[in-house]
């Protein structure tokens, strides 16, 4: 018989299942599995954004009971009683200036604290046979004691 190139090549059987057949079933089992990664790829970010959403949602709620809690210590009558029990009273008039006046006012008297002189540091002993330590070696070694 003599058939055409292209019919040869669709009868052409390898252990006895036309080659065809193979290639088809590898592109389905191809297709298939493709198909797989990309839900599960698929799966992954939307879980990812169920994930996002929750946060969000979260955060809202976080924002929203900070704004609250701002609003209440905020209250003019709230800050008002906290002011009488601190013993504050509003500004008077007279003591209201612009920037250029500042220099003008009184200087308020700030106290000056007065540092604490350190102890002097404890004599290091050294050991037998060893050279006296430059000055600058001990004040050093005083400086790491401290």
């Amino acid at each position: 018989m003599n058939r055409n190139p292209v019919q040869r090549l669709f009868d052409w059987k390898i252990r006895g299942i036309r080659w065809i057949e193979i290639v088809g079933v590898t592109c389905v089992a191809a297709m298939v599995f493709s198909v797989y990664v990309a839900k599960a790829a698929a799966a992954r970010e939307s879980a990812a954004i169920g994930q996002l959403e929750r946060q969000i949602a979260e955060n809202s709620q976080r924002v929203r009971l900070l704004r609250a809690e701002a609003a209440r210590l905020e209250q003019p009558g709230r800050l008002e009683t906290l002011s009488r029990g601190a013993a504050l009273a509003p500004v008077k008039a007279e003591r209201q200036v612009d920037e250029n006046a500042l220099p003008t006012l009184k200087p308020v008297h700030v106290p000056v604290v007065t540092p604490v002189p350190a102890a002097p540091a404890p004599a290091v002993a050294e050991p037998a046979g060893a050279a006296p330590a430059p000055p600058a070696a001990a004040a050093a070694a005083a400086e790491a004691g401290r």
